[in-house]
């Protein structure tokens, strides 16, 4: 059978590996398990959440609200912006999809740091366009700028602010200095997925969804229940942008496509900030202890504005994820990337301490 010549040059996406799968290959309980590798809210979500999806639960044989009103008005009201402004999809990788759909196509390029998330380059390529990247990994302004000036067939440029999986992260006046540069034709999307943690950590790393599609029109920024609001297993992104480039997505966006719990939990989820600010604030405290243990080890790490740090290894990569993984330890190795690195997400003081002491009896060993 013949399929479409793209999908070729398309390799499949390496999510983190699940607590299921240590299960059944080492044969550890699912209890003794720790999976910090994919950037979930160790702390769950908030119990407000899962009160509400409990008592909702019996409406799960029904469709949503296709138009998404309460949730599209509470971010409408978060971020100072009208519902017109907003997408939902499933998941904020699926407004990308869109965003791709929407300008890409084999007569023009996308452009991207060399390092980031991998999907901008998978769902572009799914469309026949060119990718440019970056000669550094993380998101330098001046290489991307130069590739932009000598490129005027871009259509879309992807930030990631701040980037996963490497964690640095831009300051927002040298962002908004680059888009100045950027045509008007030109979509720029913005991936704020962890512009919840970034901005409690830096007020200069701070993107403003409502004042960057008001100063720039071909702007959109993307957001996640993913990861602060611990809502990765609902799928609930979402897009803010000018009310002209949002219609047009709506067009290519099925119907249905989040599922009457999932809007909920995100409704649900976005009116308990205190939650929010304690996992953020648990977060920080313990991304101090990676980077003492770091430097007791003599390990570079990227300072990171995230949930997440990412170490630069001296021993293989993919020999310390295995043999972490054997002793229920979940972490990302970065090989795939062409880096000799790990990802670990930042967990629970518990979790963190047994990260602490395996590791170190694997690095010293």
């Amino acid at each position: 059978m013949k399929f479409n010549k793209v999908l070729e040059s398309l390799v499949n996406y390496e999510a983190g590996k699940p607590i299921e799968l240590v299960v059944r290959e080492h044969g550890i309980e699912a209890k003794d398990v720790i999976k910090i590798a994919s950037n979930e809210n160790p702390y769950g979500c908030s119990p407000k959440v899962v009160k509400a999806i409990q008592n909702e639960a019996f409406k799960m044989s029904l469709y949503p609200d296709d138009s998404m009103y309460e949730l599209k008005e509470a971010l409408a009201e978060k971020y100072g912006v009208e519902s017109e402004n907003i997408i939902i999809g499933s998941g904020s990788d699926q407004v990308i999809e869109f965003s791709l759909f929407a300008k890409a196509n084999p007569s023009n390029k996308i452009l991207v740091a060399k390092t980031t998330f991998a999907m901008y380059e998978i769902y572009g390529k799914r469309t026949g366009t060119t990718i440019l990247k970056t000669p550094s990994h993380g998101h330098n302004i001046q290489e991307l700028s130069d590739i932009y000036k000598n490129n005027k067939d871009v259509a879309v440029i992807f930030l990631c602010l701040p980037n996963n999986p490497l964690g640095e992260c831009l300051d927002k006046d040298d962002v908004f200095g680059f888009l100045k540069e950027i045509s008007d034709d030109t979509l720029v999307v913005i991936d704020g997925a962890y512009q919840e943690f970034a901005s409690f950590k830096d007020k200069n790393k701070k993107i403003d969804p409502k004042e960057l599609i008001n100063t720039f029109a071909n702007t959109i920024y993307l957001g996640t229940f993913s990861k602060a609001y611990g809502l990765g297993g609902m799928r609930v992104g979402y897009g803010i942008g000018d009310k002209e480039i949002i219609k047009s997505l709506h067009k290519l966006r099925s119907p249905f496509n989040i599922t009457t719990l999932s809007l909920k939990a995100a409704i649900e989820a976005l009116k308990d900030e205190e939650f929010i600010k304690s996992s953020i604030v648990s977060n920080f405290e313990e991304m101090v202890k990676y980077e003492e243990f770091a430097k007791k080890l003599d390990i570079e790490f990227i300072p990171s504005y995230t949930n997440f740090i990412t170490y630069k290894v001296k021993k293989d990569s993919s020999f310390i994820c295995e043999e972490l993984m054997k002793r229920g330890i979940i972490i990302r190795n970065l090989k795939s990337y062409g880096l000799n690195a790990v990802r670990i997400t930042i967990g629970t003081k518990e979790q963190n301490d047994r990260l602490f002491k395996v590791f170190e009896d694997i690095y010293r060993g």
